[in-house]
């Protein structure tokens, strides 16, 4: 039996309607799912993504969205078996199933992780501080981030079916918005085996996610001012895509990963033999057969010195013999699966044979090799094939990106003519470096990085830890420059910035903060009644506040601090030596010490609510305090952000500490864990 391809829209499951096409197994080319080649109608796609989907996702605060994405991740962790049987369809090795299943849930648990602890629990993401601009302080402006009104269309590629899916809905989904997937038709039975498990696991909102199968044509017709494409494919579909009227007429929001020349560099400073060329052959080796090469994060082009081009062919010739056995995944010892499919292979030999006037084989031969359970014949296989330009200045080796586990090594001069080199990828998601030498790594980096969206440093050290030259982090951009598509994935919350919208707010202090949930000074502060630390979440208000002090700064207050704490630093303890500096009249009191009396004055040391201080942020001393200084402390209630998961909350309240002349001499933030309810 073969699978039947269907498309999740609007709450069902609906069949291929027209024409149909058979897809293959990558290694045996036995039919294995059906799917129909006509366009889906996209009306009610993206209606019910903007009436059900959109709204749903809105009312939840982004705590509840990263629960979402935690529970998500760990049901789909539970189906990883089921994934790799289909996945190995693909062609694809336990190995690479891993970096595409695994991966891709490695991404939902990261988000899940980062949405917690990086994002409030609300609605609104408030960006930066508030900007003052009127002298009197009662006309100011913030810049907030909110979900925007339309759909996250992804248009992936076939190489990454779960990983590159799961990446994308990651963010969309935390940032608030609807996602609809348009898979690959080549390996879309395994993105649909995914959208099945994560659909019948209900953890998702209705309309959050759909599915989208088949024919692409009309896909980006219906799409408005609100919508967002997210692309994963070649160059010259992203270049179409991006002259789409919609794109040009309406201003969807267009990224694309696309074709990429990654480089990766042999420093000047290695020599045979050491820890670090024996890395840089292992990595590339790694990178021509993971996925049979089909990774737009690959090595392309292997940039060596010129004295090192035939040790390192030499070495990569023998690690191919000894690790590497090409065939049917799912057969015994085999290392190196098959291309997706005989289309896929037919178009690396046609790049081979445009490379072939610019570079020769050195190592394989994409005619004659040994399969392993398979037909070589029948299923889309080739051999690692390394190639070797010996001369680097010729147009092909940085123009031809043959998508399969092919790279091209060739030889430079110095650690300049290296960047040159690397730099005719004209845009690249990924470069990397091997080296011991930090001159030659600062010099590389900074060189390569305009061309590149990600820079990798390779040694002994960082070795046992680093992920490699292939894997794009969820913590890091995953896109880059020029012909790399211009765009940015990932990138940790940045991912997810880019399906919300920056609007910069004006006006009063009082209407900033009832947009944003944060207290902005100027804003009204409520000094009435109960101390603000014996309210729980419950009672506590943004705005409410204590003002304490105020309490004389004395000599004998200094010099204690100085000897208890060990800092005698100048300025607290030498007269003469304080007065002669350009900033002080004499000696003055210690910034810590400020901050440990303004918490002596404005606490409520009992029990709870407040359970706990774990620390600072954006703290400034603006005006020296001198002995006989009075000083007095407002501390406000600044942001409540109740945990979903936890019976207690992040409050972060403004202290501000003024001396006798109303002067601020310390501003900052503090951070306290309060309970929901007290008693608990």
């Amino acid at each position: 039996m073969t699978m039947l391809i269907e498309s999740y829209v609007a709450g069902r499951w609906q069949g291929p309607a027209g024409n149909r096409t058979e897809l293959l197994n990558a290694s045996t080319a036995e039919p294995v799912a059906v799917i129909g080649t006509d366009p889906i109608d996209m009306v009610p796609v993206l209606d019910h993504a903007r009436s059900v989907g959109g709204p749903a996702l809105r009312e939840m605060p982004f705590h509840e969205r990263a629960l979402a994405l935690k529970a998500l991740a760990a049901h789909l962790n539970g189906k990883r078996e089921h994934f790799y049987a289909i996945s190995a369809w693909t062609g694809a090795t336990p190995r690479d199933s891993f970096v595409d299943i695994d991966g891709g849930i490695g991404v939902l648990f990261t988000y899940a992780s980062k949405g917690r602890r990086e994002l409030p629990n609300s609605t609104v993401l408030v960006d930066g501080p508030s900007e003052r601009l009127g002298a009197a302080r009662q006309f100011v402006g913030q810049h907030i981030y909110t979900p925007r009104r339309g759909v996250a269309l992804q248009i992936n590629a076939f190489n990454f079916p779960v990983w590159g899916m799961l990446e994308k809905l990651a963010q969309a989904f935390l940032a608030g918005v609807a996602t609809v997937v348009k898979p690959a038709s080549q390996a879309s039975y395994l993105a649909q085996a995914a959208v099945k498990e994560i659909i019948d696991s209900g953890l998702l909102p209705e309309g959050s996610l759909q599915l989208v199968a088949g024919g692409s044509r009309g896909l980006l017709d219906l799409l408005s001012e609100q919508d967002t494409v997210a692309f994963t494919g070649s160059a010259s579909t992203a270049a179409l895509l991006r002259s789409h009227r919609s794109v040009m007429k309406h201003g969807v929001r267009f990224s694309s990963e696309a074709d990429s020349l990654n480089f990766s560099v042999l420093g000047v400073d290695v020599a045979p033999g050491s820890a670090e060329f024996d890395l840089y052959v292992r990595q590339l080796v790694t990178e021509m057969t993971a996925k049979a090469g089909q990774k737009c994060t690959a090595i392309r082009r292997a940039l060596v010195p010129h004295a090192l081009v035939p040790a390192v062919i030499d070495a990569v010739r023998a690690r191919i013999a000894d690790k590497v056995r090409v065939g049917d995944p799912t057969a015994a010892g085999v290392t190196m699966g098959a291309l997706v499919g005989l289309a896929q292979r037919d178009d690396v030999r046609k790049n081979l044979a445009a490379l072939a006037g610019a570079a020769e084989v050195v190592v394989g031969d994409p005619d004659h090799f040994d399969v392993i359970g398979a037909d070589p014949e029948r299923g889309a296989f080739l051999p690692p094939v390394l190639l070797w330009a010996r001369d680097s200045s010729r147009d092909e080796p940085h123009d031809i990106e043959v998508f399969g586990p092919v790279s091209t090594v060739m030889g430079y001069r110095d650690t300049e003519h290296a960047i040159e080199l690397a730099a005719r990828g004209r845009g690249s998601l990924v470069g990397s470096l091997v080296s011991a030498d930090p001159q030659v790594v600062r010099e590389l980096v900074l060189g390569v990085a305009p061309w590149h969206g990600r820079v990798l440093v390779l040694d002994q050290d960082s070795a046992a830890e680093s992920t490699g030259h292939g894997a794009a982090l969820p913590h890091l951009v995953h896109g880059g420059p020029g012909r790399a598509g211009g765009g940015e994935e990932l990138g940790g919350i940045r991912g997810v910035l880019h399906y919300m919208q920056r609007t910069a707010v004006q006006g009063s202090p009082a209407a900033v903060s009832a947009v944003t949930g944060t207290w902005v000074t100027g804003a009204p502060r409520n000094t009435d009644g109960k101390h603000p630390f014996r309210k729980s979440l419950a009672e506590l208000r943004v705005g409410d506040a204590v003002i304490a002090g105020p309490r004389t700064v004395t000599l004998d207050d200094v010099d204690a601090f100085a000897d208890l704490s060990g800092d005698k630093f100048y300025a607290h303890t030498d007269q003469d030596a304080a007065a002669a500096s350009p900033f002080f009249e004499g000696r003055v009191a210690h910034g810590y010490f400020l901050v440990s009396l303004a918490a002596g004055l404005f606490v409520s040391p009992e029990y709870g609510p407040v359970l706990a201080n774990y620390g600072l942020e954006n703290l400034r001393f603006t005006t020296p305090v001198y002995p006989g200084d009075a000083l007095t402390v407002t501390l406000t209630a600044k942001r409540i952000s109740p945990r979903a998961d936890a019976e207690y909350g992040e409050v972060i309240w403004d202290a501000i500490v003024v001396n006798q002349k109303g002067e601020p001499v310390a501003t900052y933030d503090v951070l306290t864990l309060v309970a929901k309810q007290w008693p608990a």
